[in-house]
């Protein structure tokens, strides 16, 4: 009986994840996504692995002076918009060739929510 009931929770664990995850990824805000994906290098408002990203939207490519960017980053010479961020974020080298960014999202859907949540939280 124990095993019996075992094997119904498993079952029943792996339905809801084969029929729940997509929907529940389909449903995640942009600033879920960005803490879900991005929380591990970037903050907000402090510095970490990567620059604090508040304020990034409409900002200058390497401008918050108390971190310490790429050159490449640095000879980019790109506002951070809709456009670039996207970019940027599906692959930092098109935008950058030589950044220290690794990460690539490969999700237009996610990326376009990361950039709404950043620029929202810019204004």
């Amino acid at each position: 009986m124990r095993f019996t009931g075992l094997v119904s929770a498993a079952a029943l664990a792996l339905g809801w994840a084969i029929a729940g995850a997509p929907a529940q990824s389909q449903s995640l805000s942009g600033q879920e996504i960005f803490e879900r994906r991005c929380t591990g290098c970037h903050a907000l408002d402090r510095d970490k692995e990567g620059p604090r990203l508040r304020g990034v939207y409409g900002r200058a490519a390497a401008a918050v002076e108390s971190f310490e960017y790429s050159g490449a980053l640095r000879q980019a010479h790109v506002k951070w918009d809709d456009a670039t961020l996207d970019k940027w974020l599906s692959d930092p080298d098109s935008v950058a060739a030589g950044a220290d960014m690794a990460f690539r999202m490969k999700s237009a859907e996610e990326r376009a929510a990361v950039i709404a949540y950043l620029r929202d939280i810019s204004r």
